[in-house]
């Protein structure tokens, strides 16, 4: 990725935060990335992040303001504000959200905007339920026009053998490869 403009949306895996940083850090050194935040994760002080505290740090990072309401999420599509859209990470809410057509969030709202111009949206998962009940929204997903994943696998097989979780350090390779029309593969790890 380089020169490209990024909408990189957040949703409340609170968890996976600051690998989530991590990845907005790495794309912004090279591009115009634009943070946007669903209620929870803009609003929700946890164990691992205060909620101001994350919201001026993707503030920091990105050099840019943060889009958290509908309103300002809307104006994507029209306005056509990105090339390529991330979703890290992407809940199991959020993925069934996705699925079913639901934009009650500025991240779902943002997708639906983005989507709907022909462009590029990477999921990179986060969920405890990806082997279960989710196993149905990412299948009907990966068969949609324009949707792409990071490559995950099971982020702890003994104790939670449903949860998996995007490999964040290939969050870069999965928007290339998107940018080409190409899922980068394998899917699971």
């Amino acid at each position: 990725m380089n020169g490209k403009r990024i909408g990189m949306c957040i949703t409340g895996s609170f968890c996976t935060f600051s690998h989530a940083l991590e990845v907005m850090q790495q794309l912004a050194a090279h591009n115009q990335v634009t943070a946007i935040l669903s209620p929870a994760s803009a609003q929700t002080d946890t164990r691992f992040f205060r909620a101001g505290d994350f919201r001026a740090k993707a503030e920091e990072i990105t050099g840019r303001g943060l889009m958290t309401d509908l309103v300002q999420a809307e104006r994507i599509g029209p306005e056509k504000l990105f090339d390529i859209m991330l979703i890290a990470p992407c809940t199991g809410n959020t993925l069934a959200k996705l699925n079913w057509g639901i934009t009650d969030t500025p991240v779902l709202m943002a997708a639906k905007a983005h989507v709907r111009n022909g462009r590029p949206l990477v999921l990179a998962v986060s969920t405890n339920d990806a082997l279960g009940t989710a196993a149905q929204n990412i299948g009907l997903l990966l068969n949609r026009r324009q949707v792409y994943f990071v490559p995950m696998r099971q982020d702890d097989p003994a104790r939670k053998p449903r949860s998996m979780v995007a490999d964040f350090s290939l969050c870069e390779a999965a928007l290339d490869s998107a940018m080409e029309g190409v899922q980068l593969q394998p899917v699971m790890c």
